[in-house]
């Protein structure tokens, strides 16, 4: 089959596009701008890219034209598919009817923590001799890549609750027929196109009401949220984590600096001790969403537990992308407050009493709309100095004040329109020792390189 790919370049697109090939179709795609890393990536695996939506497109004649949710009504390829009549279908349904069907899918869905917790499940299976199939929205670094196909009857998807196309608005995961779901949290979150939290959970119902009734559901216990999606009905096994099934507690072991170390039980009984490089009771928490999920499937605890102490994290999540004149840069995908605040809470224990300058970019579409502005200053609290950024136009602008919003924090905050002069502010404030966190759902304009030349250049005078 010939699949041409509208909005090729997102990430969950492009991963589509690679397990796509991976299974021996044609792939050809666009998108408005292609560029690396993207770009590279695919055009390596042989897919043709082109740039823009020219409805000239058609004379590729594909069977099936296979639509990103960045597409909407107007655009000029778009338009022409609809005028002939041509087969179209979106990426999440072709996804579960081509890839999916007839695996045993684990699903981790969840407002934080979906891509962390997809990679901790893939690698379990992969250390498990499972060599499960995937698709995570970012890079596991214990693979190298976001997604592939394998013969494995098992296939890990982070299972994402944005909606699937402009002509179906479920969220994207209702087409993935798990077996096994993890519903690792769930707060209010894509305010773009969700007007509150009760919306959201009634696509979370919808999750839960695809689960067979000898599947699992792998549930956060301390989420209210998540309580009330299950008392809508519920028709499959739930274990929860948090409380209840499964929880975690300090190791009687102190780990070594820069560990962290905690052990892991099942009703009273403890089934092993993780130790490894990540920070955070969020990370604990994914930790035992993984385990609860993979012993689903058949693997032990303590190999879960034991596989785990080699997880390599997942690229942009507390990243260290380098030091320079004795300060880390860090990059991590935070974007939502809960998020921020939990990134600092866990760089915190890792860094101990060391100085966190925290580099911020509010350009989701939910923090852009203002929604979660009141929440920053309490997110940012962790952090010794910060600096935020509101781009002053474009796609990505603020239609708020960020300095007003982060003017509770005192004199430790600053806000800044021009990226340069965020950067030698940056560089000003640091001094070796410090740790500076890049957070962002973006690109953020290579601020994260721009920030080490800054302090080289700095420590070299």
């Amino acid at each position: 089959m010939h699949i041409h790919i509208l909005g090729i370049c997102g990430t969950f697109m492009g991963g589509l596009a690679v397990l796509a090939k991976e299974a021996g179709h044609r792939v050809t795609g666009c998108d408005a701008n292609v560029y690396p890393p993207m770009s590279t990536q695919l055009e390596a695996q042989g897919i043709e890219l082109i740039e823009g939506f020219d409805p000239a497109q058609l004379s590729l004649e594909p069977d099936l034209f296979v639509i990103g949710n960045v597409v909407s009504r107007g655009n000029p390829l778009m338009e022409a598919i609809l005028d002939r009549n041509l087969p179209y279908v979106s990426g999440p349904q072709w996804l579960g009817e081509h890839v999916l069907a007839r695996k045993w899918v684990l699903a981790v869905a969840g407002t934080h923590g979906k891509t962390t917790t997809t990679s901790m499940l893939a690698w379990i299976l992969e250390d498990a001799g499972y060599n499960p199939g995937f698709l995570v929205g970012g890079v596991p670094q214990n693979f190298g890549i976001s997604a592939r196909v394998t013969e494995s009857d098992f296939f890990v998807i982070e299972a994402d609750e944005y909606d699937t196309a402009f002509f179906d608005k479920r969220s994207k995961f209702v087409h993935y027929r798990p077996r096994t779901a993890i519903l690792n949290n769930l707060e209010y979150d894509h305010a773009d196109i969700f007007p509150d939290l009760a919306a959201i959970e009634t696509q979370f119902h919808h999750l839960v009401r695809t689960v067979p009734g000898q599947g699992r559901i792998v549930v956060n216990g301390v989420e209210e949220s998540l309580a009330r999606v299950l008392e809508r009905g519920c028709w499959s096994e739930v274990e929860q984590f948090g409380v209840g099934d499964w929880r975690e507690s300090d190791a009687a072991a102190t780990a070594a600096p820069g560990k962290d170390a905690f052990d892991v039980w099942l009703g009273d009984a403890v089934q092993g001790t993780v130790v490894w490089d990540l920070q955070g009771t969020h990370n604990r928490m994914n930790a035992l969403a993984a385990i609860a999920a993979a012993r689903h499937v058949g693997v032990p605890a303590a190999q879960a537990i034991e596989s785990l102490s080699r997880f390599a994290n997942v690229k942009r999540r507390m990243e260290v992308r380098g030091v320079a004149g004795g300060v880390t840069v860090y990059d991590d995908f935070a974007h939502h407050p809960t998020a921020i605040q939990t990134t600092l809470d866990g760089l915190r224990r890792r860094v101990g009493d060391a100085r966190i300058l925290a580099v911020l970019e509010p350009r989701s579409n939910t923090m852009k709309l203002g929604v979660m502005k009141a929440q920053l200053p309490a997110s940012l609290e962790q952090a010794d100095l910060v600096f935020g950024y509101g781009a002053p136009a474009g796609k990505d602008a603020l239609g708020w004040d960020l300095a007003g919003s982060l003017a509770p924090l005192g004199d430790k905050a600053a806000a800044f329109q021009d990226l340069g002069t965020l950067v030698q502010a940056v560089r000003a404030a640091a001094q070796p020792g410090d740790h500076v966190l890049v957070m962002s759902n973006g690109g953020f304009g290579g601020v994260h390189q721009k920030l080490l030349d800054a302090l080289a250049q700095g420590a070299a005078r």
